[in-house]
């Protein structure tokens, strides 16, 4: 039989639902990822990856249609640098995680240039040069 790798991840976190047996941690375990169990009575302390993993799949994988392992790796890491390096957040004042530099509101004028990023599923707009 054929041994197969299920993900190149390290960590998993979850929550402390039912649904997760003994033998799926045995699972992940084996596969050398570190499991890690939101605390016990606190609700909202997966508030921050549910949000992520929504808006993951309202703006891209929901769009696509995912071939394989292989492929999905490739658009969630497209994705994941176009999150933490173009998309505006509203509480960071409309600025990317790892664009601290850039002012702002940044007023455009003149032309505006299109780039389209996972074939067009997002586009990034910048003023052309």
């Amino acid at each position: 039989m054929q041994q197969t790798r299920i993900s190149s991840f390290r960590f998993l976190i979850r929550d402390r639902d039912a649904k997760f047996t003994t033998s799926s941690g045995t699972v992940f375990r084996g596969e050398n990822i570190t499991i890690t169990k939101t605390p016990p009575r606190t609700p909202r302390a997966n508030c921050y990856a549910e949000r992520f993993v929504r808006t993951v799949r309202g703006e891209c994988t929901d769009r696509i249609l995912i071939s394989n392992e292989h492929h999905a790796t490739k658009v969630l890491s497209g994705y994941a640098q176009h999150y933490n390096s173009h998309r505006p957040h509203q509480a960071l004042e409309q600025r990317a995680p790892n664009d601290e530099h850039r002012p702002a509101a940044m007023p455009i004028d003149g032309v505006i240039r299109r780039h389209r990023v996972l074939s067009g599923v997002i586009n990034k707009y910048h003023p052309a040069t």
